[in-house]
């Protein structure tokens, strides 16, 4: 089941986090499995589904990473092993700064290194907003070209993000 659907909220990246929780909390009381105690089997494990739809939904859902990443998947546009050709610019660019991330000897040079990352993860960042306002907004051939733009985005971030966490791991040093 779509998660949407089952929270009856339209799909969107930028979901209303309020109307979100309320039909979470709405939702556990109405598929609380103690309620139904004294139902046959099939209903208490129907039950049960639900109540374990309506966690991972939320779960899903309430965090703006997984919610694209749901999205994208419910588009056709993320599978398990998928290879996604990042632009070589934005490749050349992760090289150096793994290069600068072996290089890195000093705290100012780690604090350099960790001053242009973080600018590079806004840039994704303020890019991704931009492209998720004109999703909302857009006709459904625009829309397309939004949510491969967001792919790509998405690409860009997770790979991005192995770089933070080889710099974290750099961080203990000093």
């Amino acid at each position: 089941m779509n998660y949407f659907e089952f929270y009856e909220l339209p799909e969107s990246f930028e979901i209303d986090e309020k109307a979100l929780k309320n039909k979470f909390y709405q939702l556990s009381k109405k598929y609380h499995p103690d309620f139904y105690a004294n139902e046959d089997d099939a209903k208490q494990q129907e039950i049960l589904e639900l109540s374990t739809l309506n966690n991972k939904a939320y779960k899903i859902l309430s965090d703006s990473n997984k919610r694209t990443e749901y999205i994208l998947q419910q588009h056709g546009l993320l599978a398990d092993g998928d290879k996604h050709k990042l632009a070589p610019g934005f490749l050349m660019e992760m090289m150096e700064i793994n290069e600068a991330l072996m290089e890195i000897e000093d705290e100012q040079s780690f604090s350099a290194l960790k001053t242009q990352i973080d600018g590079m993860d806004d840039e994704l960042s303020e890019e991704l907003s931009a492209t998720i306002k004109n999703y909302e907004a857009d006709n459904q051939a625009d829309k397309e070209k939004a949510l491969n733009t967001i792919k790509d985005i998405y690409y860009r971030q997770k790979y991005l993000l192995r770089i933070k966490d080889s710099l974290n791991t750099f961080a203990a040093r000093f």
